[in-house]
């Protein structure tokens, strides 16, 4: 017997294309299968006459069929589902397949020269995976293990054939397999793989989304006319939203026009009024009134017994050191004091910076609102998160110079990618009705 590493020149597909020759038969015994691996494998496997397969397909196993965290630049050349479709055609037209009723504690692989009676089969800790074959680097312990000597093939050749034969011959096994495959490769809508994303990031957390948890009873929240005039799917968009305000320091909803995302933000603002939490709306100016009436007493606010008591200013009053807006002095304002700063049509403060001899309005959101004085959380309302440039899909101006805790502990602690979404979590509380 011969060992093989599996690192340098040295590697099981190494072995396996000096071994094989156009018209021989490849039998294989692995626990795993990588569609990356079957990639490499995919010239000499269609070349081969027939083929056997042993595969573990009891309910609970996982092939990894895409991989490890060493096989990332391969999927991110997102032919996984070309792959997945060639792999099911080879199974499809030249293998056996039989089903392991366990996970199989190692591999092998059968090369078969009929005309040349030259045979040879590889062993081991080497299953159909990058790093089982030696494309990737995998474990240095691992034994490998390859014949030389007709003996040895005729040896480890009946040890193949008894564990073939120990298993019962079934179509159901080849099926289960293809249909498998045929969820990798099957086209899937964007939205579902949105959701997907969104499972992936917060399944861990589906318990903690417990209303009584998070919306405390004791602040009276569900005792007042907007909370009463929330229908079953805004509530949960609202209990959504504080969790997410409370967990990360900020927020999204970004429902679509009709849904009540005014009325969703009125019952979180009213919720933290509560707490004897400050809250600032800031409004494009053409929308203030949309805010101001429900904070009045005047007979056309539905909301008047609530008495909503929130500041309303402009989003273009960042810009403005003095001057009125409505009925407050902007010279006197106490920036640093929001715990709550909720921004109607927040995707207007995705826009790059337009002076850059001055400070911007959105530069001062940061400055004086969101890292001065007390932390402050952020809640975003917008019916149109549309990115017109990539440049949009990432928080330069919000996250650039935060000083606050939550800020800090979220992109210390999150992927790139990840702590986007996780910030921003789109609220699609519609979902849910």
């Amino acid at each position: 017997m011969k060992l093989i590493s599996n690192t340098g020149a040295n590697r099981v597909i190494d072995a396996l294309r000096q071994s094989f020759q156009s018209g021989a038969s490849l039998d294989i015994a692995t626990p795993f299968l990588s569609l990356f691996a079957f990639s490499e494998l995919r010239d000499l496997l269609n070349h081969a006459t027939h083929s056997r397969l042993i595969l573990p397909l009891n309910p609970d196993g996982d092939l990894t069929l895409l991989g490890s965290a060493a096989d990332r630049p391969a999927r991110n050349r997102l032919h996984a589902r070309w792959l997945a479709r060639e792999c099911a055609n080879w199974i499809r037209e030249k293998t056996e397949l039989r089903q392991s009723s366990s996970l199989l504690p190692q591999s092998a692989y059968l090369i078969r020269q009929i005309e040349t009676a030259r045979s040879r089969i590889i062993t081991g800790n080497c299953p159909l995976t990058t790093d089982g074959l030696g494309l990737a680097p995998g474990n240095q312990f691992s034994l490998i293990q390859c014949t030389e000597t007709p003996e040895e093939v005729e040896l480890f050749a009946a040890w193949y054939e008894s564990l073939w034969n120990a298993m019962p011959a079934s179509e159901h096994a080849k099926e289960k397999m293809l249909a498998h495959l045929q969820e990798y490769s099957d086209h899937h809508a964007a939205a579902v793989i949105y959701y997907q994303v969104l499972f992936q990031l917060f399944k861990a957390r589906g318990d903690e989304l417990d209303e009584e948890r998070i919306v405390k009873s004791a602040t009276g929240i569900k005792n007042t006319v907007v909370w009463k005039k929330l229908f079953k799917f805004q509530r949960d968009g609202v209990v959504g939203a504080i969790e997410k305000l409370e967990r990360f320091g900020g927020c999204i909803i970004a429902d679509s026009v009709g849904l009540g995302k005014t009325f969703e933000a009125l019952a979180i603002i009213k919720y933290y009024e509560l707490r004897n939490d400050r809250v600032l709306v800031l409004a494009p100016k053409r929308l203030r009134d949309n805010w101001t009436l429900y904070k009045t007493n005047d007979r056309r606010n539905v909301l008047s017994a609530d008495r909503l008591n929130y500041d309303v200013l402009n989003h273009t009053d960042l810009s403005r050191d003095s001057g009125s807006s409505g009925d407050i002095d902007l010279a006197n304002v106490n920036w640093g004091n929001y715990d709550l700063v909720v921004i109607d049509e927040s995707h207007n403060f995705r826009n790059k910076t337009t002076h850059r001899d001055r400070e911007s309005r959105y530069d001062r959101l940061m400055r004086r609102i969101i890292r001065e004085g007390v932390k402050t959380r952020v809640l975003m309302l917008s019916a149109t998160p549309v990115n017109n440039r990539l440049a949009d899909l990432q928080p330069r101006a919000w996250l650039k110079n935060s000083s606050t805790a939550g800020w800090r502990r979220m992109k210390a602690s999150a992927h790139p990618a990840h702590w986007w979404t996780c910030w921003v979590l789109t609220i699609f509380s519609s979902l849910t009705c």
